[in-house]
């Protein structure tokens, strides 16, 4: 079929939640993907950062093979002999006493507002039903009911109510607005490091560390949300590396299995999680063999080849260049390692036609919150690459 007759299929039989760019994807390799008519493009979006090892990688590849031919789901009502190895890893990993492993981003994000509430009542003593989270506007946890109910964008949460209570929104990057919302009901202050959806928006240097302390001084749980930015994305582990924190409770996803599978985790102290006891919550999907089995090769092949630092490096050079660019297009840069995002001017008529140019020139990227282009490539991408792509991006931003 013609990349047309895919378009016109999905349009008619799928429910219309996406704005895609109209190309067809049929196969991916490292940094590249390829559409049904063989058209080569570099992806820069990574699945939202999802595919950091790049795509299809051989060693992800193999070990998916490996562990479908022997077995692919047991449930949590039985042992498997890849969670266990899952857990130990990644704990040893991020230096963290416990895991909970879950699928989806959102599930762990709604399973560290169970956990933060269940510590409120068992170990802070807030009355049954009062407990508050504190979150930042512009944030973007998830889909769930749940978590658009403490979103700020009206157009995630149009006709979507009755809303879930207990959470307080402030200011992004304002701590003063932080320490104002804390009362003694206060179980846990949930941030993004970087809101990536909201726009690559990175906060005030100090930012992180001052909620620290003050979680610290009011018995409050930090929760960081780096399902985008965690594991290298940003050129190191943990985006909260940068200020030297680390949160009582560490959200993780997307990458944590290289876009091979879904798999998400809450990491945090065995104080938090090990007040969850059998039959609190789970999923039956929740720590599966294949998940776990792929998830720690992905853990493996972002330490051991160097991803981490490929994106630390390749992305102060990718941002360098952008500063560069003379346009009357671009209003700022924001980088942090390979999550860029390219602020427009209003007059430049909204980032989406220029995500469809770069799409032309074999660039794919998208657009967020109308006027940002986000660049984030598989933390693999070379500086040849790199530069290969900075001539087309130039030649459009221009």
């Amino acid at each position: 079929m013609s990349n047309q007759q895919y378009i016109e299929i999905e349009d008619q039989y799928s429910a219309r939640n996406y704005h895609p760019l109209d190309v067809v994807i049929q196969r991916g390799e490292g940094v590249w993907l390829y559409d049904v008519a063989g058209q080569k493009y570099l992806d820069c979006l990574s699945g939202y950062s999802a595919v950091n090892q790049g795509h299809c990688h051989p060693k992800l590849v193999e070990v998916m093979k490996m562990q479908l031919e022997k077995l692919t789901l047991t449930s949590r009502a039985f042992r498997n002999d890849q969670f266990g190895a899952f857990c130990k890893e990644i704990c040893e990993l991020t230096d963290y006493e416990m895991v909970l492993a879950m699928n989806t981003g959102a599930e762990a994000v709604e399973t560290a507002i169970k956990a933060a509430r269940r510590w409120a009542y068992q170990t802070k003593q807030v009355p049954d039903n009062q407990a508050e989270i504190i979150v930042a506007d512009n944030n973007f946890h998830g889909r769930t009911t749940t978590i658009i109910s403490f979103s700020s964008a009206e157009a995630y949460k149009d006709q979507f109510g009755p809303f879930t209570p207990g959470f307080k929104i402030v200011s992004y990057g304002d701590t003063q607005a932080i320490e104002d919302a804390i009362t003694p009901h206060t179980a846990a202050i949930m941030v993004e490091p970087i809101q990536g959806e909201g726009g690559v928006v990175i906060p005030p240097d100090g930012y992180l560390k001052r909620i620290r302390q003050l979680c610290d001084e009011n018995t409050i749980l930090f929760m960081a949300d780096e399902i985008q930015t965690g594991l290298g994305r940003t050129g190191k582990l943990f985006a909260c590396d940068y200020e030297e924190v680390k949160p009582d409770v560490m959200i993780v996803g997307k990458a944590l299995s290289g876009g091979f599978y879904p798999v998400s985790a809450v990491l945090a102290s065995e104080a938090v999680l090990g007040l969850f006891k059998p039959g609190d919550h789970g999923s039956t999907f929740s720590g599966n063999p294949l998940g776990m089995a792929v998830a720690r090769k992905a853990l493996d092949v972002l330490v051991s080849e160097g991803m981490i630092e490929n994106a630390y490096s390749q992305g102060t050079y990718f941002a360098e260049q952008l500063n560069q660019i003379e346009s009357p297009h671009i209003e700022s840069i924001r980088a942090r390692g390979l999550l860029i995002g390219v602020v427009l001017k209003q007059e430049a008529g909204g980032a989406r036609r220029f995500c469809e140019a770069l799409e032309g020139k074999g660039i794919l990227c998208k657009e967020t919150h109308d006027h940002i282009i986000r660049f984030a490539p598989p933390l693999t991408i070379t500086r040849d690459q790199i530069d290969w792509a900075l001539e087309r991006i130039v030649s459009v931003l221009q």
